[in-house]
């Protein structure tokens, strides 16, 4: 039976976690595997630094690529010796991004975002592909352009499912196969991307394809705990977690999981483990159809840099349905998704992550046709499963904006 385990940035940050993943996947070598890798440690995020000063025309774009090329070329120094061939194809990888940023800024920055931001994951899977090589974990590197079609929806990509079933099935045939998370490619060869943090997704994708026994995600953390540990240092953890849980949490803003990963599997009933690569033999959690216990401990999920925007119409009348219409239309045209909504007689209020790329647009749209007030600079609390102890608890030393409550769910957005 096939396996899908999937590795983060974090896993694979620095040298020493490096070889420890090595160490890992060693103990997993008689199973049939698809291993999903992120970009290395925070490249993604200095890649995203290199998309924001090439769109901008700023004098100091080669400098801010010449960050991550550092980054990745002390990795590189340590663990290779000099004439191995990695040296060559990295160089290659980077200069498929200097070509990009030789030519004009494409108008459509997600389209730009793609290309290049998208060289993290070829960068980390080509690197340890050669290095698991080096240590004798065998393994064939895919380029999962080849395997996953989407369409071109950049930053936010839509799977073609089908198409995406057939090419897995056909190009997936090694014991230990590499690929690249959070990226696809669009009918037209260009490379897309899943949305942030979207690799969980793709280990997904591969898993319901395959028809997998299971899916493994390696974090940091001992498992999927009711809090984040950064913020919650006597968080728990959630040892079983039902499907529908896990999804609810995940759309309320889960860290530990991508929003999209769950349904696939659910779907095929692919059982999802959360293990800790620092502590690979506790067994961490398990996400499956049916557990032994539902939990009643609650959930703290906190999304930060969010704003919330007041809509109204400009002769004060009532927000109805044509108005709702309107508002979903501007949202799914700038590609904008609702974290959290709240409706009165003459005004309509959305929460929602502040993307510098795409909140100023969408703001101006609205405004063509709608009085518009808006605050950021706010984050977004939600309690699953709350108590009124967890409650009292939470609205300590918290200016609270907005406040929203169902029977198994409280929000509250606070500055």
């Amino acid at each position: 039976m096939i396996k899908v385990f999937k590795f983060g940035g974090a896993s694979i940050m620095d040298v020493q976690n490096i070889k420890n993943v090595g160490n890992v996947l060693q103990e997993y070598a008689s199973h049939k595997l698809i291993i999903v890798f992120s970009a290395m440690g925070k490249v993604t995020n200095m890649l995203e630094d290199v998309v924001d000063s090439y769109v901008q025309k700023s004098a100091n774009t080669n400098f801010v690529l010449q960050k991550v090329k550092d980054f990745h070329t002390t990795i590189l120094n340590v663990i290779f010796k000099e004439n191995h061939p990695i040296f060559d194809i990295v160089n290659n990888l980077f200069v498929e991004i200097e070509w990009v940023l030789e030519d004009e800024p494409n108008q459509d920055y997600a389209y730009d975002y793609d290309q290049i931001v998208s060289v993290g994951e070829f960068l980390s899977t080509q690197i340890m592909s050669a290095y698991l090589q080096q240590v004798g974990f065998e393994n064939t590197w895919l380029d999962v352009r080849d395997l996953i079609r989407t369409d071109n929806t950049h930053r936010n990509a839509k799977v073609d499912w089908k198409t995406t079933a057939d090419s897995i099935k056909r190009n997936i045939k090694a014991k230990h196969s590499i690929t690249q998370g959070f990226l696809g490619c669009t009918s037209e060869n260009f490379t897309s991307t899943l949305g942030r943090e979207g690799s969980d997704f793709s280990a997904a994708i591969l898993a319901f394809c395959l028809d997998a026994s299971e899916v493994v995600i390696w974090k940091d953390v001992p498992g999927m705990m009711n809090a984040d540990p950064k913020y919650f240092p006597d968080a728990k953890l959630l040892s079983q977690v039902s499907f529908d849980e896990a999804i609810e949490l995940a759309f309320y803003g889960a860290k530990v999981i991508h929003p999209k990963t769950i349904q696939p599997l659910k779907k095929k009933n692919i059982p999802l483990r959360i293990k800790s690569f620092i502590n690979p033999e506790a067994e961490g959690s398990i996400i499956k159809s049916k557990i032994d216990k539902t939990s009643d401990t609650p959930s703290f999920i906190v999304k930060e840099n969010q704003i919330l925007i007041s809509i109204s119409d400009v002769n004060l009348s009532f927000i109805v349905g044509n108005h709702m219409n309107q508002i979903f239309s501007l949202l799914a045209k700038n590609n904008v998704e609702v974290n959290l909504m709240q409706n009165s007689a003459v005004s309509f209020s959305i929460c929602v992550d502040n993307d510098k790329h795409k909140i100023p647009q969408l703001i101006k749209d609205f405004q063509r046709f709608y009085e518009v007030l808006y605050n950021a600079d706010l984050s977004l609390f939600t309690i699953r499963h709350y108590t009124d102890k967890s409650f009292d608890s939470f609205l300590q030393d918290k200016n609270v904006v907005l406040e929203q409550k169902s029977r198994n769910t409280l929000q509250l957005i606070s500055r």
